[in-house]
């Protein structure tokens, strides 16, 4: 498929810059595969759609406050830096996207919070806009991890087009995360509320947990017309022995799985045996899925609405078949659903 294939007209505002004010009462969009339908549902309905012993696997990691503003030394130019991964806890290493990247050079100090609280050192150019950073900092290592995630803002995606505020660090959380690790939301399972669970619960569906450390890549553009020729950033995920335990006896017993959002599916296609089962795993992913696909574990799904062009937008078309979804987004769009990151969303069946 072409990129050219995932453009739709997205009015800008329907892109969401704020949650519901109660998790589980988003607007949610039903897609049956089968039979083509569209219904108009609230997200805590969902519970009508599943059975006793179904599974649904939720991703449990845990976004950090990843982005700083800082300065550069002598100039004092402003400067933004976007933690993405942890390289090495000893050393206070760690891979950054710094903007505006083409001021930067190895060797630059940078300095962030009042008093220069803490202080970086430039040490090495990994891509265009990436650089790895070396914390200056002198006290134990829980210090200076406590004196970074002061200085850092809960990481919003840029099309969320407004400045952070104190209630973000909650809700662009979802109630299950656990691990840290993510630099975004995985924003399907945001909708999920403690009530939700219990009722799911109530009727005997059975919950499992993946990790996946949700990187920048999601939002990273694709620059190829012929999506085979696109990469997508490694991720690390992690599905345990319990989990693909509940998936494979759910798969054995014709039971529903369903995924929570584009980093379940990517996660659970990533470690699957050639007969379907899911299999255990602890490392990196970059899988890319888009249509023509043959999913192995997931029936059911559920995802936001995403943007044009996204690689999100891709799977979720590879789930839900393309004619069928971009029916279901137009159907979404003049209805005024809500879109992105804090909007509404869609349980494909």
């Amino acid at each position: 498929m072409k990129l050219s294939q995932f453009r739709y007209n997205l009015p800008q505002e329907l892109i969401a810059l704020y949650p519901e004010e109660n998790r589980d009462e988003s607007r949610l969009l039903v897609v049956d595969r089968k039979t083509g339908k569209l219904e108009h549902r609230i997200f805590k309905e969902i519970v009508d759609y599943f059975n006793e012993d179904d599974v649904i696997v939720f991703n449990n990691t845990k976004v950090f406050p990843a982005r700083l503003y800082g300065n550069k030394e002598k100039t004092g130019a402003e400067i933004e830096v976007f933690l993405l991964r942890e390289l090495n806890r000893e050393q206070r290493l760690w891979d950054v996207l710094v903007d505006p990247a083409r001021k930067i050079r190895i060797g630059n100090k940078l300095y962030f919070g009042e008093d220069d609280l803490l202080v970086a050192e430039v040490i090495d150019n990994t891509t265009s806009r990436g650089r790895t950073l070396r914390f200056l900092f002198d006290g134990s290592y829980e210090a200076f991890k406590q004196t970074l995630y002061s200085l850092g803002e809960t990481p919003l995606p840029k099309f969320i087009n407004r400045p952070v505020e104190p209630g973000d660090s909650e809700r662009y959380q979802t109630i299950f995360a656990k691990h840290e690790g993510a630099v975004a939301a995985p924003t399907a399972g945001l909708h999920f509320s403690r009530e939700l669970l219990k009722k799911l619960e109530i009727i005997g569906v059975e919950f499992a947990e993946i990790t996946l450390h949700v990187g920048l890549g999601n939002f990273r553009s694709v620059d190829v017309e012929d999506l085979t020729k696109h990469k997508v950033d490694s991720e690390r995920i992690i599905i345990t022995e319990e989990t693909a335990e509940i998936v494979n006896k759910a798969r054995d017993n014709r039971k529903k799985i369903c995924a929570v959002g584009t980093t379940v599916v990517r996660t659970l296609e990533s470690s699957v045996s050639t007969d379907g089962y899911l299999k255990p795993f602890d490392g990196w992913t970059n899988k890319f899925i888009f249509p023509p696909y043959d999913f192995k574990v997931p029936d059911m799904m559920i995802s936001n609405f995403h943007l044009p062009y996204s690689t999100l937008l891709m799977m979720v078309a590879a789930f839900a078949e393309y004619d069928l979804l971009f029916e279901a987004y137009r159907t979404a769009v003049a209805e005024k659903y809500r879109f992105g990151t804090y909007g509404d969303a869609m349980l494909i069946l």
